[in-house]
This record gives C-alpha cells, structure tokens and sequence, in this order.
C-alpha cells in the first residue's frame, strides 16, 4: 500500500506539471495581442510595448515559461491584467465560494443519487426502473445552461420563488449561506448531471450484489431486507461511486463555470470565465492549476477510499 501510494504521488505530479505545460502553451497560441485585449483596440503602439515588457510578453515562450515557473517556486502566482492584483489573492477569495457550491451540490447528487440507485435495483426491470433511468438520462443529456434558464423561467420567472441572479458585493462564505435562497439554483443545475451518474453506477453494482451468493445465504438466515440493503448492498454499492466522484471533479468543476457566470455566483468559475474574456492568462493559469491539482487529488483520495473499502483490492501488488 505504501509503494502504491508513492508510485500514485508521482504519477500525480507528473500529471500536474503535464496540465500546466500544456495550459501555458494553449493560452499564449491564442490569435491577437493580449495587450491590446487588456489595454483596448486603441492603445498606443508604445503603451502595448510597455505591457509587453513590463510582463515579459515580449520574450521567447520558452523565457517566459522559466519566469513563470521562477514565480511559482516562490509561491507566486503572478499579477492580474485586469485588475492589477495578486492571483493568489483573487484565487484565496474565490476557493472557499467555489468549494461550498461544489460540495453541496456533490453531497446533494450522492444523497439523492445512491438511494435511487439502489432502489431501482431492487425494482429492476420493472416499470419505475424504466421511468427513473429515462428521467435521469434525459436531465444528464441536456446542457448545463439550458437547465439553467430553464429553472430561471420555471421558478424565478414565472413563480417568484428564487432569485436569478447572486446578490453583487459578497465576498465571504457566511455571507453566501446568508443568501441562501440564492444558491439554491445553483447548486440544484450541478447535482443534476451528477445524480445521473451516481444513480447509474450505484444502481448496476447494486444489481450484481444483489444477484450474489452471499446476498442469498443471507436471506435464507433470515436477515430483514432493510438489513442486507444497508450492511451488504448499499456498501458495496459505494465502491463504483466514490471511484467515480473523484473522476468527475472536472465535470463538476467545468459545469460550475457555466452555473456560476449564468447565476453570477462569486466563485472559481466565474473568476476564471471573467478572466478568459479578458485575455487574464495569470488568473487562468493560477486557476487551472489549482483546479488541476483538486482533480489529481480527488482521484488519489478516491483510490485511497476504495482499497479501505473493499480490502481484497491488494494495490501493492498492482
């Protein structure tokens, strides 16, 4: 378990160095200036020569990737172009937002999505496992924003009963959880996609758990259905899912930036989609980064959780 955990921990930095590379070198093959993006159609020729020397952005991408790498050495993200503050600023204030918007639609996907899997289980080939499957299918098929304005028309417009937009100015996490009638859509348009794949993979395990000898030999003890569902099936059924939650963080993390730019939710991913339209490559880089190593992180807590488990799975022979 130790050597897998090592060998893993190397994979994961060797992933994180890959998404950085590749994202500083996508970001600076975009057409057109970025100082001209930042300073306007009508700056001076020497004002943009003053942008691009000030930020290195007349240099070889090669020197400019040393300086960059220089400044995460020293714990430093570099300085937004639009608004002329440190990354690591920007990004300090926005994690705590994003993580509570991701963490309550997360939690909100598995405790509708387990459950339903498992019930659906149970009733398997049987009319409601027909009609929850295709309700979950059609929700995960459909775009993110196209859930959002549909909820917005549905609940906001027609009914009142939620705000469409985030209230501007708040910059803390109590006061988010102040204006909680605000989060409510957001959250709801993220778990929706998620719950689809929760329920799914819950709902197949569950199936071959259920149809196992072990299974067998435990009603014929005797034991209560609400028992073998919750000691047997419900925790075996967790294995594929926790698997899955730590590979779905990138979808999760690219819906929160549709979610949080349709609600104006003051997080991660309204930062980052601010910063694209601004041409913001430190904000984006700074961004990406922290979302690459969330990523690679989640995956190696999944792995972690699944050997604890199911303790048959032996990584160290692996």
């Amino acid at each position: 378990m130790t050597w897998y955990l090592v060998r893993r921990t190397g994979q994961a930095v060797a992933v994180v160095i890959g998404v950085m590379i590749l994202t500083f070198i996508l970001l600076h093959m975009e057409p057109g200036s970025v100082a001209r993006a930042v300073l306007g159609l009508k700056a001076t020729p020497a004002r943009v020569a003053i942008f691009d020397d000030t930020y290195g952005l007349n240099k070889p991408l090669y020197a400019q990737f040393a300086i960059y790498l220089n400044q995460l050495f020293h714990g430093n993200f570099g300085i937004s172009y639009q608004v002329q503050q440190p990354v690591s600023t920007l990004i300090a204030q926005a994690l705590p937002r994003d993580a509570l918007l991701v963490g309550l639609s997360t939690v909100l996907a598995l405790i509708i999505g387990v459950p339903t899997g498992i019930y659906q289980a149970v009733h398997h080939n049987e009319l409601v496992d027909d009609v929850v499957s295709g309700t979950w299918f059609t929700l995960y098929s459909a775009p993110d924003f196209l859930e959002a304005f549909l909820l917005i028309a549905l609940l906001c417009v027609q009914f009142h009963i939620f705000e469409p937009n985030f209230p501007g100015g708040i910059t803390s996490v109590a006061g988010i959880l102040t204006n909680w009638r605000a989060l409510v859509l957001p959250v709801l348009v993220l778990s929706i996609n998620s719950v689809a794949n929760f329920s799914q993979y819950a709902r197949s395990t569950a199936i071959q758990v259920l149809a196992s000898d072990y299974i067998r030999t435990a009603r014929a003890k005797g034991l209560p259905r609400r028992l073998v569902l919750r000691r047997h099936v419900l925790r075996n059924s967790l294995l594929p899912v926790i698997t899955l939650l730590g590979l779905s963080l990138p979808g999760i993390v690219a819906g929160a930036v549709i979610a949080e730019s349709i609600f104006n939710f003051p997080g991660m991913g309204l930062l980052f989609w601010r910063s694209a339209l601004a041409h913001d490559f430190p904000v984006m880089l700074g961004a990406t980064l922290i979302i690459g190593v969330a990523t690679v992180i989640g995956n190696l807590l999944a792995d972690i959780a699944y050997a604890v488990l199911d303790p048959r799975i032996r990584y160290g022979n692996s």
